[in-house]
Order: structure tokens, then C-alpha cells, then sequence
């Protein structure tokens, strides 16, 4: 690893010194840099390596941060933050109080905004360029958006607001014909014609001589052609029409990863006064072949094993809440014709691929695309079908007006599988699930359970689908609990919570996975001389109020959730004792006011005061013991 360039490589304006073989070989420690670090740490490996030549090529012509690089979703950035002053601190990748695995303005100058969610870039790009305008300045503004990310609405609407405003910038379209599952949809097959296709001037050239050459009616063709500018492009190839149309113009696909083409191409048009597409075609993972082999796997990968690619997994002692919804999912659809999977680009994240096999003609991917895949949903409930939307948490609530309007408005059968919710890990306040309690306790029709374990997973799939009307069930990433699963399932009773443990100092109402950490803290306590009682809540609505009843008769009423306590589940509770009229002493545990950062769910959870030692030091403070 001696006389690397990459060493002495401070800022993004030390490329400028650098020939094109110098900066390819740059390419390749990059690429080598990003395979060791995350061989330790976990990270979006696939689609970084991807981009490396993409980022040097514009970091090389720009002058960044005057100059602005704005990433969709950011989780190709990883070269972005060799290339900015962090190459130090690179092996903490998304770790606990490390370097972020997204692009964080907190962390550097050189990163414009909080990329985690996809087709926001060009939106945010745009109103750059506007505020630029504005001012008066002439920094250029390049945003770098995947061709997954643009099948998502929001990049629609930006770039017909792109085409209208016609002020200077630079989309780079990094078309690698892949998300994080194999990408779907009509712009996808255009984008593929597009690839497939020989150079577009080359064609036009082409044909434009041989029709010159074929008579009076090729020469009529011609100049057909000629007087109408943009029909001969539409004759000869539909190459731009979708962004030309638009008032963007278009370049024809290139070599994503040859340096020369790429900065001789972006040098052609970062200075034009007009908004441009560069049109980059790019292999995910290229570099390292068990990436290349498995970009899926590689997208979002834990620690692997560099010689092999082997994913170095843990023991685990239960399946995973995914595995298990997935699993209960199929078994349900058996028995049932009418049930429809439905996911945004997430088949393998959100455990639909088994279900995709079995019942292809009832499995739909609607791209990244939320709100179109709620929208989705609601159509297919009006027909009579009980569809199943598998997405996660993060990620449904930029669908919240579809849920409240399409599908809780009319009351249709619709279930909501809210994978990953609560704290996530490693992908850091982007991904984190904080928000679900909240966004549907405030829906009307909506119920919403949060199982504690795996089996009550399986039981609350089984009541969504029983009872109908719209439902959401929340279910956390990783480990499950390790309880049996019973071989047949009965739906819940409405609105009724499970006791877990009793107790008589003090009355604990849990939901979802912070009923584990609650039964930590009774047993810390009992050590101690309190007596707990922990109650499994079940439902986040309709809450339980006989339970919440004979919790106030108790000293202490305490509530803990894995969101945030801002419209949470806590302050339900709150709300029906305040209903009671109880005076009794309460205390509402969840997620401040704040966003919470990267690192290890046991570590955040810790900070959060929410493991089982926190709710116990909590509890004890409260009663002043």
C-alpha cells in the first residue's frame, strides 16, 4: 500500500494535476480502498465501485464545494469521501461515531445534502442552480442521479421542471440497470434500447446519407427530416425523446468507466447555458468479482471475506423478521388466490423473492416508487384483491398522502408490512424506522399492531388479513426472538394487549420489540426489590384501555416504543389516562426530538436510554428509588 496516489490526495482540486492514466490508476486504490474497509465494516460496496470513475471524472473539472455535486440517495458516494478529506477516518465507516455511509453535511463541506432516499437529487439540484440564478454566480451544479432512482415520481416532476426552467446544470444518469433488485418498467426497456443502441450521431449520420443517396424520396425524407430538427432523431432511434422533449438535451450513452470519454464529455457540457443529461453507462460492483458475479448481494452487504466474498455471518439463533413474514406471507397466499404482493425495488430486502417464484402473476415490483406502489394498491383493493404492501418504514412514509386518501378514505383492505422499523443500525438517520408509530396512529380506519416476537408476527399478518379495512403491522430489521412458531395461527382479539409479567411497583406498556428490553429492566429491577409489570401492548391502535386502566392503578405508568415520542404510541396512552382522569405518575420512553445517528443497534439503543438497562434507570429514577 506504499506511494499510493490516493495518499496524497487531500482535496478534490489535487486531481487536476493528475494525467488520465494516473487517474485510473487512482480508480483502481479506490476501488481496493473501498473492498478493504467494507470487508470490515459492511456498506453499499456494488454501487460505489460502480461510480468511482464517474466521481473522478467530475471531481477533476469541478471546483467542489464552490461548485456543487449532488448524489441520489448517496450510497455510491463512497469515492466522493476518499477524494474530501475523510480518507483518515475511512475504515469507520458506518460505524458509531464514524464517517456516515451517505453523504452528511455535518461531516463535510463537500457534501450538499442528506442523501438517503432516492430521486431527490435533481429536485435539490435544480433549486441550486435557481438560488445560484438568483444571486448572480456562476457556479456550476452537476447532480449525479442512478436510472433506478429516476423511475421514482419526484424525478419526474423535477426534471419537467428542469426542462421549463432552462437554467445551466449537468445530470449525470449512471445507468447500471440496476437498483437494489433487478430494475422494472417501461423507462427501464427505453433506457436498455438506449444501451443496446450504436452511437446516436453515428446512426443519424448514417441514414441521413443513405437517404440522400436513394433518390427523390430518400431526399424528400431528408429534408422532412432537416425542416422538422428533432424528427429524424425520433425516426432513426428514440434515444433522447423522453428528456429532449422535455427541453433537456441528451447525449448519447458512454463508457462509464473510461476516464478520457468521461471528462472529455462532461468538459463539452458543464459550461453550457442550457440543462444537460450525460447519459453514462456503468457496470455495478465492477472491480471485484464477487461483486460484479452478485450485485445484489453487494448492494447492502455485512462484513465479508475479501479472497471469497463470503458474507461473514454470525451464528444466529432465530431467523429474521423478514424470513418470517416472508414465510407467513407465502403460506397465506396458498390459501388464498385474492392476496397480491406488492414492494418498491425491494423484492430480496423485503423478503418477497419466494413469493415472487411461487405466485409470479401476483407479485408486482413497482420500481422506487412508493407512492405509486400505495396508489398501486388501492386499485387492486376496489377490484376485490387483498393486497400486501412489503416496504420499509423509512422509505412508505414518503407514500403517507396515498395512505391516508387512496387507502384509508374509502376504508380498503390493505396491509401495510412495515419492514425495518425502529433503529437500523449502520445506515444511520436516513434509514432509521422512527417515524411509523406516528405517521399511522394519526390515519382514521387505520389499526396498526406491533408484534413482539416472531411467532406474534405470524399472528398479526393472520388478523390484518382477517379483519380487512386498512391495517399496518411494524416489525423491526435482524434477529427475531428465537420463540416457537405454532403450526397454525389464530387472529388477535381487537384492541387487547398480552400480560407478560406482573408486578405491583410500577406498570410498563411495551410495543413491538422494546417488550424484550422491558422484561431486561423487570429483572434488573427485581434484583433490586421493584416489581414490574410488563405488558405486552400489542396494538398501537385501537389501544388497549382496560389494560391502560388497571396500569393507572398502579404507582407508576410507564410506555416505551422504539419511534419517536412526538405522536407516538406513549402519548395514546397519555391521552386515554388523561380520558380516565388518573392522576397516577407517568412516564413516556422513545426517541427525543431528535435524529438519531449511525452504529449498532445495541449502541444507539443504549444511548437512546432504550435497552434494558436504560428503561431500568429510568423506571428507578421515576420512583424515586
Amino acid at each position: 500500500m506504499d506511494d499510493r496516489i490516493l495518499d496524497i490526495i487531500s482535496s478534490p482540486s489535487d486531481l487536476k494535476l493528475l494525467t488520465d492514466e494516473e487517474l485510473a490508476l487512482l480508480a483502481t486504490e479506490i476501488r481496493e480502498e473501498i473492498v478493504t474497509v467494507t470487508s470490515q465494516t459492511g456498506g453499499h460496496v456494488a454501487s460505489s465501485l460502480g461510480a468511482v470513475e464517474i466521481i473522478l471524472a467530475a471531481h477533476s473539472l469541478l471546483d467542489c464545494p464552490t461548485d456543487k455535486l449532488v448524489f441520489d440517495v448517496g450510497h455510491q458516494a463512497y469515492a466522493h469521501k476518499l477524494l474530501t478529506g475523510r480518507q483518515d477516518a475511512f475504515d469507520t465507516l458506518r460505524c458509531y461515531g464514524g464517517v456516515s455511509g451517505f453523504p452528511k453535511p455535518g461531516e463535510s463541506e463537500y457534501d450538499v445534502h442528506p442523501s438517503g432516499h432516492a430521486s431527490d437529487s435533481l429536485s435539490t439540484a435544480l433549486g441550486l442552480a435557481l438560488a445560484r440564478d438568483l444571486r448572480g454566480t456562476h457556479e456550476r451544479i452537476v447532480a449525479v442521479i442512478g436510472d433506478a432512482a429516476l423511475s421514482g415520481g419526484m424525478a419526474f416532476e423535477a426534471l419537467n421542471h428542469i426542462g421549463q426552467a432552462q437554467t445551466p446544470m449537468v445530470i449525470i444518469l449512471n445507468d447500471n440497470e440496476m437498483s437494489i433488485s433487478r430494475n422494472v418498467g417501461a423507462l427501464m426497456k427505453h433506457l436498455g434500447y438506449m444501451r443496446a443502441s450504436s452511437q446516436y450521431r453515428q446512426t443519424r449520420d448514417s441514414v441521413q446519407e443513405k437517404l440522400e443517396s436513394s433518390g427523390w424520396l430518400g431526399n424528400a425524407m431528408a429534408n422532412f427530416g432537416r425542416n422538422m430538427k428533432e424528427s429524424m432523431k425520433q425516426f432513426v432511434i428514440p434515444r433522447s425523446m423522453i428528456f429532449e422533449q422535455l427541453g433537456i438535451l441528451c447525449t448519447a450513452p458512454i463508457d462509464g468507466h473510461d476516464i478520457p470519454l468521461l471528462r472529455e464529455t462532461l468538459a463539452n457540457v458543464v459550461d453550457t447555458d442550457v440543462p444537460v443529461l450525460v447519459h453514462v453507462v456503468t457496470k455495478k460492483g465492477i472491480g471485484y468479482g464477487p461483486a460484479e458475479r452478485s450485485p445484489e448481494v453487494f448492494h447492502g452487504v455485512a462484513p465479508f471475506d475479501i479472497e471469497t466474498g463470503a458474507v461473514k455471518k454470525k451464528s444466529a439463533k432465530a431467523p429474521s423478521y423478514t424470513s418470517v413474514f416472508s414465510k407467513a406471507l407465502v403460506a397465506e397466499a396458498a390459501k388464498d388466490d385474492d392476496i397480491v404482493a406488492i414492494t418498491a425495488a425491494m423484492k430480496d430486502g423485503t423478503g418477497l423473492a419466494e413469493f415472487a417464484e411461487l405466485f409470479p402473476d401476483r407479485f408486482i415490483d413497482a420500481g422506487i416508487a412508493e407512492e405509486h406502489a400505495v396508489g398501486l394498491a388501492s386499485g387492486l383493493a376496489v377490484g376485490g384483491k387483498k393486497p400486501v404492501v412489503a416496504i420499509y418504514s423509512t422509505f412508505l412514509q414518503r407514500a403517507i398522502d396515498q395512505m391516508i386518501i387512496n387507502n384509508a378514505l374509502p376504508e380498503l383492505n390493505v396491509v401495510f408490512a412495515i419492514d425495518r422499523a425502529g433503529i437500523v443500525g449502520e445506515d444511520g438517520p436516513t434509514h432509521h424506522g422512527m417515524f411509523d408509530i406516528a405517521y399511522t396512529r394519526m390515519i382514521p380506519h387505520m389499526k396498526v399492531l406491533a408484534p413482539s416476537n416472531e411467532a406474534e408476527l405470524v399472528r398479526s399478518l393472520r388478523t390484518a388479513l382477517a379483519f380487512g379495512g386498512p391495517f399496518a403491522i411494524r416489525y423491526p430489521r435482524g434477529e427475531a426472538e428465537g420463540v416457537e412458531i405454532p403450526a397454525e395461527s389464530e387472529p388477535f382479539d381487537l384492541g387487547k394487549s398480552r400480560l407478560v409479567r406482573e408486578g405491583s411497583d410500577a406498570a410498563v406498556l411495551a410495543f413491538g420489540r422494546m417488550v424484550g428490553k422491558a422484561e431486561e429492566a423487570a429483572c434488573i429491577l427485581a434484583r433490586e426489590g421493584i416489581e414490574v409489570r410488563v405488558v405486552d401492548m400489542r396494538w398501537v391502535k385501537p389501544l388497549d384501555t382496560e389494560a391502560i386502566r388497571e396500569a393507572a392503578k398502579l404507582p407508576l405508568v410507564v410506555t416505551v416504543e422504539g419511534g419517536v415520542i412526538a405522536g407516538g404510541a406513549g402519548e395514546g396512552v397519555l391521552g386515554e389516562l388523561a380520558r380516565l382522569q388518573a392522576s397516577v405518575p407517568s412516564l413516556t420512553l422513545g426517541i427525543d426530538d431528535t435524529f438519531v445517528s449511525q452504529g449498532k443497534t445495541d449502541l444507539l439503543l443504549h444511548d437512546l436510554g432504550l435497552d434494558g438497562e436504560g428503561i431500568a434507570k429510568s423506571v428507578r429514577k421515576a420512583l424515586g428509588r
